[in-house]
């Protein structure tokens, strides 16, 4: 008689990806899933919503909330992006927390500790972006954390490279919850394709612009036209909305010559994300007072 090898139980749980403004938490979510589901800037605040993405690793299927950047709210905008962190954290099974090593431990990072402080479910450090530092500095570093009691576990990687992927990988794995799985073995992210336009457009914006403009800027969809889509052709109609005329005139640059760069750049890495041969992309810019502290504006927008 041949013996059943046991069945290996299946593993499935949430992981909230959380830290500062910058810690990298997009690019280690870009990274752990395999490709980008999420836009990355050098701009802080470049996250505003919760993205989504599923990782299968063997038994196990990891479902990553890539959440906005820890911050003190100034508009109601960024009320919003924090409700998001919090209500994250309440949801899922296992908390990483992102820290970037070249950054000095400040005011920002004591505010995600008080945060994380009783939270009533497992917490992993990453200290993130360890090929820019000399190693020596590292082990300090980890003690440091290390005294404040908060994590299961420390992980030090390059979030950008890759390097030291597998370990984090590992611990997760270990820790989450044996259940069925919640979504098919093909699923990767709950991010549609026009809230992917919205954000690739905005991470050019975020990309050419400087001083106030990241930070006062956003996109919506005016069109999206899929009639054509079985000839390989979209057409996508959007605005870029700022808070004053002076901002529009920056956005649209003299002679257009800004939101043309903004618009090839868009259009570039949608024809390589998407399954399409052809976009036309017609980008406006839309002068809306203060929709940052507008709950009826905010409401509306694709990302919220």
């Amino acid at each position: 008689m041949v013996e059943e090898s046991p069945t290996v139980a299946q593993r499935c749980g949430f992981v909230a990806l959380i830290g500062r403004p910058n810690s990298g938490k997009s690019t280690l979510l870009n990274q752990l899933i395999g490709q980008k589901i999420a836009i990355v800037s050098d701009k802080p605040q470049t996250t505003r919503d919760r993205i989504q993405g599923v990782l299968h690793q063997g038994n196990a299927q990891l479902i990553f909330l890539d959440t906005p950047g820890i911050h003190r709210p100034g508009h109601l905008l960024n009320v919003r992006m924090m409700e998001t962190v919090y209500q994250s954290l309440r949801e899922v099974d296992l908390v990483v927390h992102l820290v970037d090593i070249t950054e000095p431990f400040g005011r920002g990072e004591q505010f995600v500790l008080e945060t994380l402080h009783g939270l009533e479910k497992p917490c992993l450090l990453v200290l993130n972006k360890v090929d820019a530092i000399n190693k020596g500095r590292i082990l300090p570093i980890i003690e440091f954390y290390s005294e404040k009691n908060v994590y299961k576990t420390i992980v030090p990687l390059s979030a950008q490279s890759g390097e030291n992927i597998d370990p984090l990988l590992s611990e997760i794995i270990s820790r989450l919850p044996e259940r069925d799985w919640l979504y098919p073995p093909d699923y990767l992210t709950d991010q549609t394709e026009r809230f992917l336009v919205t954000e690739i457009i905005r991470e050019k914006v975020l990309l050419y612009t400087h001083g106030e403009i990241p930070y006062s800027t956003t996109t919506e969809i005016d069109e999206f036209d899929e009639s054509r889509r079985n000839k390989g052709f979209l057409l996508i109609g959007a605005s870029i909305i700022v808070e004053r005329v002076g901002q529009k005139k920056i956005v649209v640059g003299r002679a257009g010559k800004m939101i043309k760069q903004i618009g090839i750049a868009a259009r570039k890495e949608l024809l390589a994300t998407m399954d399409i041969r052809r976009i036309h992309l017609d980008l406006h810019v839309k002068v809306v007072p203060g929709w940052r502290n507008t709950e009826r504006y905010l409401s509306s927008l694709e990302f919220m």
